[in-house]
């Protein structure tokens, strides 16, 4: 008979594995599925959608997690677990059936992936939490390594499938889930045990609705903060960003105060009077913010100007920067169970910040890059990137869940997570404003003077130029050249000499000329991370080294 520990661990990994494919499998197939719906990526209001199907996922997961976790501390983290695979698999039925097209089935889309983020949100707040009550503390770090792996090895399976589904059809990208969580389902509902502990408790309905409302409208103003706002390149002018801004942020100034006068509250802040979960939660966090971050900065680097300079088209960027992305995912799987393993040994506090050192010592590196990279050097940035973080991940996760009673892990289990996610999900808020804002003073001039270089007339090159940065950076992720997708949508090709033509809707014309701005931007960008890093190591230094043995992990291991 398998061992409950290892049943445990095959379906928290499947559950993870299917949350990271789904994610990657869809930024592959993004250009497939905006053709698939009739929607032109550069037409009014389809930037909005992108940044949604994009971003609602993260935005939904770090409103729930806090609640599902503290549901599933209960009711049962196995019993909700089952449940979030049940749902998560409703949701890629339902993507998969999308009816409309055009705006409409934009929407719908939308929609339906917040239905899949329920469904990741059941998954990621208990995985944790159940591999915490499976295996005792000698095990625990090896366990969270290999769930690690899971996470990290599926944003890269995802891209080749995802690149080959969606030249079929594109809806098959999301067909291809199905399988998996009706697998997941099956085997979690008949054989994974639920041993934690259960609490009798009360839903905190205040805690509830102010913290979820709080941190949707803040995380709506941050997404709309990156749309265009009338004349500007970026929408934090906008009353509408700044009032959700506001509002977002004086009720999450309000939870805590109205978390203290609550019986039961939602968000256990005595937790983060444990050294071990608060410096451990935020440090996540702070990385968490610095990985997504660097992995949406190189992507943009390698599809808006290193592949099409090396002579790949347009339509195959987003297949190949994934490929050339590997090199990040071999160092987190192979250093992610040797990290674990090692803190099982020899503690969590050095291993976690030796691994953020690595991190952050790839990161300033990467200021150092010109736009035409020779990839070795990349791909070993990349692959010490990686490594780092994953020695950080699984010690990290390790010492913090330890730190918590086991009839408290499923609440914790969300708090960890959720600030995970904010750190994401903010990630993309800070990064691209400052790419954005940096290009914003460069770009225009340096396309115009391109383009009437090239032979385009003053006229035309005023209008050409006037293309926002987030077009050019967004075009770049979905695959787009935009110079030759602006031109066909303003039908202004007839004013433009058929080699003035031909040379700035070439392949490596726009690179070249975006190059130089792009650049300069993202070397700000890469400095902000290194910053963010820094600050994880020195939080990460400063957590107490977790005792061998505590009454938790006594009452663990009697269960085990």
């Amino acid at each position: 008979m398998v061992q409950q520990k290892w049943v445990a661990l095959s379906n928290t990994t499947m559950g993870v594995l299917m949350a990271s494919i789904n994610m990657s499998i869809l930024l592959i197939a993004l250009p497939s599925i905006f053709h698939g719906i009739d929607l032109n990526p550069l037409s009014h209001g389809a930037f909005a959608y992108l940044l949604w199907i994009l971003m609602g996922y993260m935005i939904v997961t770090a409103v729930l997690l806090v609640t599902i976790g503290r549901l599933s501390d209960m009711f049962g983290r196995v019993k909700l677990f089952n449940l979030g695979f049940a749902i998560f698999t409703l949701g890629s039925i339902l993507l998969f059936l999308t009816p409309n097209k055009g705006d409409l089935g934009a929407l719908e889309i939308v929609l339906f992936r917040i239905v899949q983020a329920m469904g990741g949100a059941f998954l990621m707040a208990n995985s944790n939490a159940i591999i915490t009550d499976n295996f005792p503390k000698g095990e625990r770090g090896m366990a969270l390594g290999i769930m690690g792996i899971a996470g990290t090895a599926g944003m890269s399976l995802g891209i080749v499938p995802g690149g080959v589904l969606s030249v079929i059809n594109w809806r098959y990208v999301f067909l291809i889930s199905v399988p998996v969580g009706m697998l997941g389902t099956t085997w979690s509902y008949f054989k994974l045990k639920d041993t934690s502990p259960r609490r009798k408790q009360k839903l905190d309905i205040s805690g509830n609705l102010t913290f979820g409302i709080g941190l949707v409208v803040l995380l709506i103003g941050v997404t709309y903060g990156l749309v265009p706002y009338k004349s500007s390149s970026m929408g934090w002018g906008s009353p509408w960003v700044i009032a959700a801004l506001i509002i977002g942020t004086a009720l999450l100034i309000a939870f805590p105060f109205i978390e203290r006068k609550v019986k039961q509250p939602m968000f256990r802040l005595g937790l983060f009077k444990i050294r071990g979960f608060a410096l451990g939660s935020f440090a996540s966090m702070i990385t968490g913010m610095s990985m997504m971050g660097i992995m949406f900065m190189v992507i943009l680097l390698l599809q808006g100007i290193w592949l099409p300079l090396h002579g790949y088209s347009y339509s195959s960027v987003p297949f190949w920067a994934g490929i050339f992305m590997l090199p990040m995912t071999v160092g987190m799987g192979i250093f992610g169970p040797i990290g674990g393993k090692l803190s099982d040994k020899h503690g969590s506090k050095s291993i976690a910040t030796i691994g953020l050192v690595m991190a952050a010592s790839a990161i300033f590196m990467l200021t150092t890059i010109s736009a035409n990279f020779v990839y070795a050097e990349m791909a070993v940035l990349l692959f010490v990137f990686g490594a780092g973080y994953g020695m950080f991940n699984a010690p990290n996760t390790s010492a913090l869940m330890s730190s918590v009673s086991p009839e408290e892990r499923g609440v914790a289990s969300g708090m960890f997570s959720t600030m995970r996610n904010i750190g994401t999900t903010a990630s993309m808020g800070i990064f691209f404003t400052i790419l954005i804002v940096a290009m914003t003073a460069v770009l225009p001039h340096t396309l115009f003077s391109g383009l009437t270089g090239a032979g385009v007339n003053t006229s035309v090159a005023n209008t050409l130029s006037s293309l926002p940065p987030t077009d050019a950076i967004f075009s770049a992720l979905l695959g787009i050249n935009p110079i030759d997708e602006i031109v066909t949508l303003l039908h202004i090709s007839s004013q433009i000499s058929p080699s003035a033509l031909s040379t700035i809707t070439g392949a490596k014309w726009f690179p070249g000329i975006f190059a130089p701005a792009f650049m300069s931007s993202l070397k700000k960008v890469f400095y902000v991370a290194f910053a963010i890093i820094l600050i994880g190591v020195l939080t990460s230094y400063l957590r107490e080294p977790l005792r061998k043995k505590n009454s938790s992990d006594d009452k663990d291991e009697k269960l085990l």
